[in-house]
């Protein structure tokens, strides 16, 4: 029986119940087997679906956490890094500052020494030379004054004596 046979029997008033009752429960037995084969197998892989997506959205979080924990203690090592090393910096400008003034202040009393010693040995020199100087002047006195003593002396002598024991002065060095 088709619908329009159906329709034309309700209004005419003629039901046939028996096909209705077929139809229902055809319709009831396939709605347990959609439900059973179609809605239950889909069902659950949508429910495995949302589990699976639930499982990377945490991964997902998780991942997100732990890198933005890994960025911040990059961030903490970087900055202690470049505290430390700006500590090396300084320390090693203050040591160069240190050995500088090490190195100036020795050199200051190198040179201090070093003219001191320059100072004493020019007054030896100095007392050498004055000393050797007398005992030319003596020796040159002495000369003359035997000479003086041996002749009497004009003044083209006395000239020429000058300059003889002048000579003969420094012949003697």
């Amino acid at each position: 029986m088709s619908q329009t046979d159906l329709v034309l029997g309700f209004v005419l008033g003629k039901l046939n119940t028996g096909d209705i009752l077929f139809q229902a429960i055809i319709f009831v037995v396939l709605l347990l087997l959609l439900k059973k084969f179609a809605y239950g197998p889909l069902v659950e892989m949508m429910r495995k679906r949302e589990e699976h997506i639930a499982k990377e959205i945490e991964t997902a979080e998780k991942n997100r956490e732990e890198a933005a924990k890994l960025l911040e203690e990059q961030r903490k090592l970087l900055k202690e890094a470049r505290v430390e090393g700006q500590n090396l910096i300084e320390n090693a400008r203050k040591q160069a500052e240190v050995q500088h003034d090490d190195i100036v202040a020795t050199a200051r009393q190198e040179a201090e020494r070093m003219k001191d010693a320059a100072k004493v040995e020019i007054e030896q020199e100095k007392a050498k030379a004055v000393a050797a100087l007398r005992e030319q002047v003596a020796s040159l006195s002495v000369m003359i004054a035997s000479k003086v003593i041996e002749k009497e002396i004009s003044e083209k002598d006395h000239e020429k004596f000058i300059l003889d024991s002048i000579k003969e002065a420094g012949e003697m060095k």
